[in-house]
């Protein structure tokens, strides 16, 4: 089975970077996307011809607003199952704005700036690191800098389709300490899935900090969905 790894707004796919080397010890194929981040139905549309592209059944895995592209690839026949990593997985006619809007202001909104065309890319100061980052080791900061980018603003306000949760087996990782989505809308979204849920300390750089744990949930779920015993 392929796993397909879908990285957040701003990200790419290094997201996965400490991630790939352990599943592929435990015998996966990965593959990842870069996608557009111009809005959520152009990156839903490229990591679903990513998809197309596989010979068999794939489990889709994302990461922050990677959840809310997975909740709308998961509807292509070969998907198999849902991996979200501290991740977003809106329902029916939801945004990702609508729901951080329900919740009190995480820490990374004094962070975020927009720009003159309306996109959006967080301000990584030395603040910013001691608050929303203080997990990650100087290099992995150095890389998650130099390689930040902007997302335009529909990628946070299109509305999804139907949710693929509500019919695929869904696996949801936590992360306890994450300042940028916060822990209680985490929580909130994996219970409405019915999701098999793990906790984990941490901020929201869940990949890089928790390599193990992500790895070992992505190898939980798609043995699951295998049926490999």
């Amino acid at each position: 089975m392929d796993i397909v790894l879908v990285h957040g707004a701003g990200g790419r796919p290094t997201t996965w970077s400490e991630v790939e080397p352990l599943l592929t010890a435990l015998g996966h194929r990965t593959i990842t996307v870069t996608n557009p981040l111009t809005s959520l139905d152009a990156d839903v549309a490229h990591t679903a011809a990513a998809v197309a592209e596989l010979p068999g059944p794939v489990l889709l895995v994302g990461h922050s607003y990677g959840g809310a592209v997975i909740t709308n690839v998961g509807h292509r026949p070969a998907a198999r199952g849902l991996v979200y990593i501290a991740a977003f997985g809106p329902d029916e006619g939801e945004t990702v704005n609508g729901i951080v809007e329900r919740y009190e202001p995480a820490e990374i909104s004094k962070y975020m700036r927009r720009g003159p065309n309306g996109e959006w890319k967080s301000e990584a100061s030395e603040e910013f690191w001691a608050e929303i980052g203080p997990d990650l080791s100087p290099a992995q900061r150095a890389v998650v800098e130099a390689e930040g980018r902007k997302a335009e603003n529909l990628i946070f306000t299109q509305p999804t389709g139907k949710p693929a949760w509500r019919t695929l087996p869904s696996w949801y990782l936590v992360a306890d300490d994450d300042r940028t989505l916060r822990p209680d809308a985490q929580n909130d979204m994996a219970a409405r899935m019915e999701a098999v849920t793990e906790h984990v300390p941490g901020s929201h750089y869940t990949t890089l900090v928790h390599p193990r744990r992500v790895a070992d949930l992505i190898h939980t779920a798609a043995t699951a969905v295998s049926g490999t015993p």
